[in-house]
């Protein structure tokens, strides 16, 4: 009775697209290989743009162990570094959305092959079938939940999304590994300019063969590849308009549909786009008012400033973008305030100055404090910002005063800022 497969999905006759076969499901993984390879090394890049192995309040993804053996200290140059990777990340997995959904598709016959489970090699490619599959889901559906800032997750979604991406890659490694060879015969078995000059009418199925993916029982044709190939390029191509525009920026932030919207707090020099308001994170008028105070600390000194007397110090300005994890950025804006290395310099830490540890007047949440390394401290473009494009940071900016580092992911460029302390315990 175990090999007689029930009625349904299981039976070899029930999955009759005679599109399905090695040729389209091979052209689907090979744009997957080269497309989530890239996803994965950007996302290495962003995590390792938030410095954790810095201190623990950059780190959320506690317990990492040797799964952050490629960590190295993220640079402040090109300064629109970060807002490259992480863009290409964001724009890129939204774009590989249709070619999943296609590639899913055309193995979907394998997924319910009969019996479940034949041997325990049988059952190890299921094993590995079932994490390669629902890995992959797992990451899509977390990374546009949170590029719409729709954090319903159980937990944190950087240690969900960072787990969930090692689980995957690690089943996505084994598949090629072991699907190359097929791949790349499958491939070979046709040539891809007669395959899209074939109209529907005179569209063949593979011949059945031992991968279980060309149906025994084909259906006369309604599509031809080529419209398989077209359709799926042409969602990838809808979805990348779309989308890009919130990580190019610019006028084609317009064009950005699929981006969250109604972030950016009106128009004027404080009119781009934020995340968080003050109201939102609990900031209070009195924290912000004119009893504001910066505390600035170094090794056995400590300075207190009002926002006037930070005024009074040597102002610079530096042209810089912002750029967030969920992909997208700003233009260059114009920000001027006091070098974090001056600051430095004036609690005795003029020569080489080390790292500091940012604290906010936000209440609680994710990033309300952050580390940042001595390179970003030394580099001159490096600001506690009081004004941007010519006017006094708003309070959803970050007024009172705020850090801007080049290449530095949004949330590090801390807003509320009360105190500073270099050289700090990490």
């Amino acid at each position: 009775m175990l090999n007689t497969p029930p009625p349904g999905p299981t039976q070899p006759g029930f999955w009759r697209s005679p599109l399905r076969g090695p040729w389209l499901t091979s052209v689907f993984g090979l744009i997957l290989l080269v497309g989530i390879t890239v996803l994965f090394v950007t996302g290495l890049l962003s995590y390792a743009a938030y410095n954790p192995n810095l201190a623990p309040g950059n780190d959320k993804t506690p317990g990492k162990g040797w799964l952050g053996f490629y960590l190295f200290s993220w640079p402040t140059s090109p300064y629109w570094l970060y807002r490259l990777t992480q863009g290409i990340h964001v724009t890129l997995g939204v774009v590989l959305i249709p070619i999943l959904l296609a590639k899913l598709w055309s193995v979907v016959p394998k997924l319910f092959t009969w019996p479940p489970v034949r041997s325990l090699s049988h059952a190890l490619e299921r094993l590995s079938l079932l994490l390669l599959v629902g890995g992959a889901l797992f990451e899509f559906v977390t990374g546009v939940l949170n590029i719409q800032l729709h954090y319903i997750f159980p937990g944190s979604f950087y240690t969900l999304h960072f787990y969930g991406a090692w689980v995957f890659i690690g089943a996505f490694v084994v598949h090629v590994a072991f699907r190359i060879p097929t791949m790349a015969r499958a491939l070979r078995s046709r040539s891809f300019r007669g395959v899209v000059r074939t109209p529907a009418a005179r569209t063949t199925p593979e011949a059945a063969d031992d991968t279980g993916l060309a149906t025994p029982h084909p259906a006369p044709p309604t599509m031809s590849r080529r419209g398989a190939l077209g359709l799926v390029g042409a969602g990838s191509l809808a979805l990348l308009v779309v989308t890009a525009g919130q990580s190019i920026g610019g006028a084609l932030r317009k064009t950005a549909l699929l981006a969250p919207h109604g972030q950016e707090p009106g128009k004027g020099p404080n009119g781009f786009q934020i995340n968080k308001t003050a109201a939102g994170v609990g900031i209070r008028a009195r924290d912000i008012g004119p009893d504001w105070r910066l505390v600035v600390r170094g090794p056995g000194r400590e300075r207190i400033f009002t926002r006037a007397q930070v005024l009074a110090l040597p102002q610079h300005t530096a042209a810089l973008p912002i750029a967030c994890v969920e992909g997208w950025s700003t233009d260059d804006q114009h920000w001027s305030g006091v070098r974090l290395s001056d600051l430095a310099a004036l609690v005795g830490q003029r020569q080489r100055p080390p790292g500091v540890f940012v604290e906010s007047a936000q209440r609680g949440g994710a990033f309300s404090s952050t580390h940042l390394r001595d390179n970003q401290v030394r580099d001159p473009r490096s600001l506690l910002a009081l004004r941007v494009n010519g006017a006094d940071l708003s309070p959803d900016h970050g007024y009172p005063a705020r850090i801007i580092v080049p290449a530095n992911p949004g949330v590090h460029n801390t807003k509320w800022v009360t105190r500073l302390t270099f050289g700090a315990a990490q």
